[in-house]
């Protein structure tokens, strides 16, 4: 993929150099040269210089050819103006913002933009380790469903995915078996030391703790 990323501080580069590692086309966007001492000796794309909304520097940075564009600057006026124009100007397939006002998260979605909010995110990780530190909400855009993890104990082995679903409320997506991940048909029977992955709604969660034994 041709990825952009508007920022290179701490969130930025790290992404830049995980998609510089994997073998991706990288440029990385910042207006403080200095920024990229951050991507290390590895990072083989290209660093431009200036401010991400720039209409000429996006044009030099390739954006017409771009597969995805990433807006992670430490300023959420930058990211939504650098976004919008990749999305609305230059038509990336995939555009992605990040938020550090949780209130504004609302006007980018408005807006047709994916986004990630750090402290939107953190909040929910927090939540979750008080609720049940098997259960993450966060890994889900929504407040009524979460995933959790449970370990198939003697109760369950040797039952099937149709029989321990609970329609509306619980369902198992896939099972940790060993050292595969595979995705359970209604049939697939329960082995010892399976791990579940499943879908819960919220409100439903202490009762599938009680039900588990979990």
């Amino acid at each position: 993929m041709y990825v952009i990323i508007v920022g290179c501080g701490r969130v930025g580069s790290e992404l830049a150099k995980l998609l510089s590692a994997e073998g991706h086309d990288l440029v990385v966007i910042d207006k403080n040269p200095t920024a990229f001492d951050r991507l290390g000796g590895t990072f083989n794309g290209l660093t431009l210089v200036g401010n991400g909304f720039s209409l000429s520097l996006l044009k030099q940075a390739g954006i017409e050819k771009a597969d995805a564009f990433c807006a992670v600057t430490n300023g959420d006026n930058t990211n939504l103006v650098s976004a919008q124009a990749a999305k609305k100007i230059f038509k990336v397939p995939k555009v992605i913002a990040r938020v550090y006002d949780p209130q504004r998260a609302h006007i980018y979605k408005a807006l047709g933009l994916d986004i990630i909010s750090g402290t939107i995110l953190f909040a929910a990780m927090l939540r979750d380790k008080i609720i049940e530190s098997r259960f993450s909400s966060y890994l889900i855009e929504t407040k009524e469903l979460g995933v959790i993890e449970i370990e198939a104990k003697n109760s369950l082995v040797g039952k099937t995915i149709q029989e321990i679903n609970i329609p509306g409320e619980f369902l198992v997506v896939a099972i940790r078996r060993l050292q595969d991940v595979i995705i359970p048909e209604p049939n697939t029977t329960l082995k010892a030391k399976d791990v579940l992955m499943a879908a819960v709604k919220v409100t439903s969660l202490k009762k599938i703790k009680e039900k588990f034994n979990i």
